[in-house]
């Protein structure tokens, strides 16, 4: 599969209401790491600054200025007609500093006048500038209106105005560039379509088409940078003191300036999700009231390497493969999104069936097949297997397993087989160098080992402490973190290795129970009980806990398969 153009100095980019506000700030920002050329599309003409105008530094002293000089004009100056001349001074300098900021940062910028929901405008003004710059190869669509009120008080024109920016001016410019020709396709949405927001219907039903898109998008063009960010409220932009002050009362904090621009460079460097939410939760989601039938649901989708970081350090032999713990929450993901409100709390008869490996078996698409086997108000159960085409058109299975998720999960017990004592220690750096483990920094949390024998085992987990959330790719974290899943598995090896100085690999497990979170930085202990030990398998019960025996999660006969010629394959992957 080709990988995906960088941006370099020769990338051309149509920026949307990228002349002034919060666009204009998070492009300035992207200038400094790349220095494209940024054609900045917007409604205000940008015309010589009047003579009135010249070395007043503020608002007030222009406000003051131009009333005299509509006087002296023999014009009424009404405060309207002084708002709107002075408006038109401070949009052209915002402008022009815009300009000033690309150029510093070492790229190019020209200003545009043209209304995007234009279509005929928009086709005139990028004709007359790509003769000059070339094809343009990106798009970056920041373009957007407010017309906030309840939906009884909104009218058609407040519809429109909203709506148009969004979806008619983006549907405006692919007319204009064709999609195929893009290799970066950056939207500015809203966490309000992520979550909705009181008075925002408009709003939010635009945004949500936008972050849908995004998703098709990268599906059918899974070689186009693609990114739908969901900003939540900036400091500055179409945020007013009222607004502020209502977004504080709902403790939602507003995103600085400097610092939204910044996250917005960083994700754009990232080339990971596709839709990235930026800024507090906007108010608790109400989970959603229940139907009695039970439904199906098929969700479809691409898997692109270069889209997931974490396989990097995934690599088992030549290639790159999925994690099982990356399936499993790739299933529990899409469950907990179809019911806000309820959680995951454990999953049973996990089975790996048929990997995914990146290599020429990776199949076109992935699809992820959901039932409902139970429904109630204190919780629901989920049959869930993904399942992919052969070329010959014949189904080949690769993951399968329930799902139960909770309205609300139940306390945590007390594990009190564990043992502290430190009779075999062993540091997690030599497990991951002598072919033990194969796994990758991003994986890395095994602190050390505390004892071992033929039966047990037990080991300190520490998170590593450079993961981000873009390493996680196509599979985001949310209650399940699956880099913590997998130090369940691989205390598993560990153990193996031990017993039968052979490597392993999961298999399946009957049944895992989470019920705590472990915070980003915090340690804990993993024990280990073999149930069964043969030379081919090894079945286990695997517990995670705090240092007085509380359990964060119980997985209960974890299976792996045990071959000595794993440890070649092994081997060759930690000399990459």
């Amino acid at each position: 599969m080709s990988m995906i153009p960088p941006i370099s100095s020769n990338s051309v980019f149509v920026v949307s209401g990228g002349g002034r506000g919060i666009t204009a700030k998070c492009i300035s920002t992207l200038a400094q790491q790349y220095p494209a050329t940024f054609l900045l599309l917007g409604r205000t003409p940008l015309t010589e600054e009047p003579a009135w105008a010249n070395g007043l530094p503020d608002e007030a002293a222009l406000k003051q200025h131009c009333f005299a000089h509509l006087q002296a004009q023999g014009v009424k100056p009404t405060p309207r007609k002084v708002s709107q001349e002075v408006s038109k001074v401070l949009a052209g300098r915002e402008i022009n500093q815009t300009l000033q900021a690309l150029m510093q940062a070492g790229g190019q910028g020209e200003y545009l006048s043209a209304d995007v929901t234009d279509v005929e405008a928009v086709r005139t003004a990028l004709a007359t500038v790509t003769q000059r710059t070339g094809p343009i190869t990106g798009i970056i669509h920041g373009a957007g209106n407010l017309a906030d009120k309840l939906i009884e008080q909104k009218t058609l024109e407040d519809f429109d105005l909203v709506f148009n920016a969004k979806i008619k001016g983006l549907e405006n410019l692919l007319t204009c560039i064709p999609l195929a020709q893009l290799q970066h396709l950056i939207l500015f949405s809203s966490a309000a379509g992520f979550y909705g927001n009181a008075g925002q219907t408009d709003y939010a039903l635009a945004n949500e088409i936008l972050n849908k898109f995004a998703h098709l998008v990268k599906h059918l063009h899974p070689t186009c940078h693609v990114i739908a960010f969901d900003w939540g409220p900036w400091d500055g932009g179409m945020v007013t003191p009222a607004l502020r002050q209502h977004f504080a009362s709902q403790n939602i904090s507003v995103i600085p300036l400097e610092a939204g621009a910044q996250v917005f460079a960083s994700e754009v460097a990232r080339y990971a999700a596709v839709q990235v939410v930026v800024g507090s939760p906007m108010g608790p989601i109400a989970p959603k009231k229940l139907e009695p039938t039970l439904r199906s649901y098929r969700i479809r989708r691409k898997l692109v390497a270069e889209d997931n970081p974490f396989l990097e350090d995934h690599v088992i032999g030549e290639n790159k493969v999925l994690p099982a713990v990356f399936a499993i929450t790739w299933m529990i993901n899409a469950c907990e999104q179809l019911y806000p409100g309820y959680t995951f709390a454990s999953y049973e008869h996990f089975k790996v069936l048929k990997g995914i490996i990146f290599d020429a078996t990776l199949a076109s698409e992935y699809i992820l097949d959901l039932k409902e086997l139970r429904k109630t108000e204190e919780g629901i159960d989920f049959e869930a297997i993904v399942w992919s085409l052969t070329p010959q058109g014949k189904p080949r299975y690769h993951y399968s397993q329930q799902v139960n998720l909770l309205r609300t999960i139940p306390e945590a017990p007390i594990y009190r087989g564990f043992d502290l004592s430190e009779t075999h220690v062993i540091p997690g750096s030599q497990l991951y160098r002598d072919g033990t483990l194969f796994h990758g920094p991003r994986f890395q949390g095994v602190e050390r080992v505390l004892n071992l024998s033929q039966e047990r085992l037990t080991m300190q987990y520490m998170p590593p402490t450079t993961i981000t959330a873009s390493d996680y790719g196509q599979f985001p974290c949310q209650t399940l973190n699956p880099l913590l899943a997998d130090i369940e598995f691989q205390s598993i090896l560990i153990l193996v290795k031990h017993i039968h100085q052979s490597g392993s690999l999961p298999l399946s497990a009957r049944k895992a129970q989470y019920f705590k979170r472990l915070a980003p930085d915090e340690r804990c202990f993993v024990s280990v009980e073999a149930k069964v030990n043969t030379p081919m398998k090894l079945l286990a019960d695997v517990f995670m806990h705090t240092d007085k025996g509380r359990v964060y999660a119980h997985v209960t006969d974890a299976e792996v398969a045990v071959s000595q010629n794993l440890n070649n394959i092994f081997a060759k992957s930690i000399q990459r």
